[in-house]
């Protein structure tokens, strides 16, 4: 879980969000709109309960705007940028502490507008479960399961 590759940033990169200053409502308006919660649940036999669950938190652009999210990156102060796919880029929180600490916070202090804070709730309470370690057990995991099915338009995993 605690698997932030860091990608180094260009020097335009970093030049041109560093002038970036974002207000918080600007970010739960911007995630609203361009913002993921994710649970993932994929095989591992390796792991406890056969399975490992690994939440995110994502923002994607076209690689024209990656100074945004970079400015999300210094916002947060944690996550990562890289390429997503072709020419997207996407900012990433995949570690445990900072989406307890960081990202779940501000989004309780701020919350999102639209039928996305619904998936931010359910996202919260998959961590919450993870931080007493129920997903270590086959009932944790099929609480997590039904949890994340519903998350994104009810896309069934």
């Amino acid at each position: 879980m605690n698997d932030e590759f860091q990608e180094e940033p260009s020097e335009t990169s970093r030049s041109i969000s560093a002038g970036i200053n974002l207000e918080a409502q600007w970010v739960v308006g911007f995630v609203d709109g361009e913002g993921c919660f994710y649970v993932g649940i994929y095989s591992h036999p390796e792991m406890q309960a056969g399975y490992q669950v690994l939440p995110e938190f994502t923002v994607v652009q076209h690689e024209r705007d990656v100074q945004i999210l970079y400015a999300l990156k210094t916002f947060f102060g944690c996550g990562v940028v890289r390429r997503n796919h072709e020419e997207r880029m996407a900012y990433r929180v995949r570690n445990f502490t900072h989406l307890r600490e960081r990202i779940v916070p501000f989004f309780q202090k701020h919350p999102l507008k639209t039928k996305k804070h619904v998936d931010f709730l359910k996202f919260r309470d998959v961590l919450l479960l993870m931080e007493r370690q129920e997903h270590l057990t086959p009932q944790g995991l099929e609480k997590i399961r039904k949890i994340a099915s519903e998350m994104n338009t009810g896309r069934k995993r």
